[in-house]
């Protein structure tokens, strides 16, 4: 088995003869005949996280009038999930080296079902609000452990971009389905019964993950930065908190700017305490590597887009179309279409092109999407107005979150869960900011907006957001393409699918 020697350092065992934690592997060249089966149990754990992220949005009516929740109350359904999910992922990284990627699968997928049924049995407003922060804490457990099983199963090139597309194709569809699920249960069924779902799809995957993925000694010497813990959990919670609140209060709110300036400074101080920790919690390696930086990135801009995109398209569909629940939930199929279209193509492509040349396409086609949504009139309809929107935005998150998802774990050894983790936390970031920013704009255009009719105004609202969105992610496609295209690269440098070793950029 060849190896890969760089400037004369000691040779490099390559990518698919390596331990999962990143040491040599004791069954080097034989690839696991289990992985298939490893990667549809771990898929299913992140479908099952991603569907919860939108699946009450369409059921919140319905349990505001079941549990009697305030209109104050009612928003915490879906905040303290995206707080205690947003906030935790990067401790959540770093457990899966402290106690091993097994058992910390089987906890997560144990707490978020148990979670989840006590939501689905939730007696009032207290008991459903805690069930859904503690399906955030298990989920932000899940997430890492999941990209971190991928990334040491799934070593060689070939497969590795195979099995990051289907997973690409897993986390991007979800948020439709979701969406989609949640009309469905709620009509046909109960509320209820959007958190009880969760069980059979923890349950399949708790097996999947019994029978598949085999047990990894823990890291040696593996520790918890409880500095950077609480600096890191404390301001990621705090910027989505802030983000939140925007809508509602406005951003010269002191419930909006107070949580983000304290978010900031507190991640400020995580950055900081980072570069002097023994035992970093991310490490400083892990964000300066350019391809990973140009991910992060990207992950962050594609999230404000995307995100903002569905929420202006659920207004619009439902409040200027007149489309049900299900209909509103039926329409957003071709986002999964496109989205899988998207994920066939890149991962094709991963193994030969620079990450750069993945990622800014990506981002300029979510942009064309954008921009086309700017372009929409109260009149134009579905076919002609929202489809092609859903089939680019679509397109364009499936190609950047397989190269991105790919690219952040990619011989990160003992990193990879931290590195996977910081792929998601920027999409939660991305799409807080992202959500409340575009919402703000969207309203203080319709506010200003002399229209003949409301829905001309929101409408009007939504276009002049939908363009300012298209121009930043034009302008966030230029910067990945400085940040992660470093000058006098090879051009077999910056591959994410390149074998270990093969180049770096």
């Amino acid at each position: 088995m060849l190896t890969v020697t760089t400037n004369g350092s000691a040779p490099r065992v390559p990518a698919a003869s390596r331990h999962p934690d990143g040491g040599p592997s004791p069954h080097a060249g034989s690839p696991d005949p289990r992985r298939w089966w490893a990667l549809a149990a771990v898929a299913t754990a992140q479908f099952m996280i991603g569907i919860d992220l939108t699946i009450m949005n369409i059921a919140l009516p319905s349990v505001q009038r079941s549990l009697h929740l305030s209109d104050s109350t009612r928003q915490w359904v879906i905040t303290l999930f995206a707080l205690a999910y947003g906030g935790l992922l990067l401790l959540g990284g770093r457990l899966s080296n402290l106690v091993g990627r097994r058992r910390v699968l089987m906890a997560g997928l144990i707490g978020f079902a148990a979670a989840s049924a006590l939501g689905g049995a939730a007696t009032g407003p207290a008991m459903l609000l805690v069930s859904r922060a503690l399906q955030g804490v298990f989920g932000a457990l899940l997430t890492p452990a999941v990209l971190a099983t991928l990334a040491a199963t799934f070593p060689a090139p070939a497969e590795r971009g195979r099995a990051f597309g289907v997973y690409g194709t897993v986390m991007g569809s979800s948020s439709g389905i979701g969406v989609l699920l949640g009309g469905v249960l709620t009509d046909s069924l109960d509320w209820r019964w959007c958190m009880y779902v969760n069980l059979p799809f923890a349950a399949l995957a708790a097996g999947g993950v019994l029978f598949a993925v085999r047990p990894v000694p823990r890291t040696a010497g593996a520790r918890i930065d409880v500095t950077g813990a609480v600096l890191a959990t404390a301001g990621l919670m705090a910027l989505v908190f802030g983000c939140a609140r925007a809508e509602p209060d406005g951003w010269d709110s002191p419930r909006t700017f107070g949580p983000l300036a304290a978010g900031v400074a507190a991640l400020v101080a995580f950055a900081w305490a980072q570069t002097r920790a023994e035992a970093p919690l991310l490490p400083p390696r892990v964000v300066l590597d350019r391809r990973r930086g140009g991910s992060y990135l990207a992950v962050l801009s594609l999230a404000a887009g995307m995100f903002s995109a569905l929420f202006f398209l659920t207004f619009y569909l439902q409040n200027v179309l007149g489309y049900s629940p299900v209909r509103a939930g039926l329409a957003f199929l071709p986002l999964t279409a496109g989205l899988m279209a998207g994920v066939r193509a890149v991962s094709r492509l991963l193994a030969r092109a620079p990450v750069w040349a993945l990622l800014c396409p990506g981002l300029l086609t979510i942009a064309a999407g954008l921009a086309l949504l700017g372009l929409v009139e109260p009149g134009s309809g579905y076919w002609l107005g929202v489809l092609p929107v859903f089939l680019l935005v679509g397109l364009g998150t499936g190609w950047v979150l397989v190269t991105a998802n790919s690219t952040a774990t990619l011989g990160a050894g003992a990193d990879s869960a931290v590195a996977g983790a910081m792929v998601m936390t920027s999409q939660q970031v991305g799409a807080s900011l992202g959500t409340a920013l575009l919402s703000t704009i969207a309203g203080t255009a319709a506010a200003r907006y002399h229209g003949r009719t409301p829905a001309e105004a929101t409408v009007h609202g939504l276009n002049v957001a939908s363009l300012g969105a298209a121009g930043f992610l034009c302008l966030a496609a230029l910067v990945v393409f400085l940040i992660a295209r470093p000058s006098g690269a090879r051009p077999s440098a910056a591959r994410p699918g390149a074998p270990q070793g093969a180049g770096r950029s």
